[in-house]
């Protein structure tokens, strides 16, 4: 689980693919060292460490995250963002995290507005529907606030600091970002989408005031 507070750029080094997979490989210098086994989010994609040494960091990329992410796309020398595991007792600035991307957006427009910069991000209406005004979204794992929404698009306001200190620095109009939608709103979607059957057989209807009467919440 992560914040969508990114701690720092890392430099790609290189990415080797191997049928439909990949082997990623970063320079990032972290203040502690950093664990073979441990979980890092790299544009927004949550990986695992499968080798680190000298500050170079390597992660094994399944054939799912490259259809699901810009990663595939890195080449050297390319910068990413990176976030490091939320601890239990850290403060939780941005929000919740999977690093489960939902999929890949494409920047329509970026322009500036006085010190801030308006962005507007292309992605898929299966997506969009989890988008609302004020909620949160994750973009190549940054935590932002959508300020609109529409079928196919949604709106963010990027302060300097945040245009700065990540990626969004380089990313124009045209180019592809990693969309993670927040988690809270997919359950409360599943929950309230029939479905033909559960694990115990019976049919599922959503949630209907006969269900919330039946659990006592009515």
């Amino acid at each position: 689980m992560f914040t969508g507070l990114v701690e720092r750029l890392g430099k790609t080094h290189r990415i080797v693919h191997k049928g439909g997979e990949a082997v990623l490989v970063l320079a990032a210098e972290f203040p502690e060292s950093v664990i073979i086994g441990e979980s890092i989010a790299v544009n927004g994609v949550c990986l695992t460490v499968t080798g680190s040494s000298s500050g170079v960091h390597e992660f094994d990329v399944s054939e799912e995250t490259l259809k699901r992410s810009n990663l595939g796309f890195l080449k050297p020398g390319d910068p990413v963002n990176l976030e490091r595991a939320l601890r239990l007792n850290d403060r939780l600035g941005g929000h919740l995290v999977t690093g489960h991307i939902d999929a890949v957006g494409r920047i329509l427009i970026k322009k500036r507005s006085l010190s801030s910069v308006i962005m507007r991000v292309g992605v898929p209406s299966e997506v969009s529907r989890y988008l609302v005004p004020k909620g949160s979204v994750g973009v190549d794992g940054i935590s932002l606030t959508v300020n609109r929404t529409g079928e196919d698009f949604f709106e963010v306001n990027l302060i300097p600091h945040t245009v700065e200190v990540t990626t969004l620095k380089i990313r124009d109009e045209g180019d592809s970002v990693n969309i993670e939608t927040d988690l809270i709103g997919k359950y409360v979607d599943r929950m309230l989408q029939p479905h033909s059957a559960g694990g115990d057989g019976e049919s599922r209807k959503g949630l209907t005031l006969d269900a919330l009467s039946r659990h006592g919440f009515l």
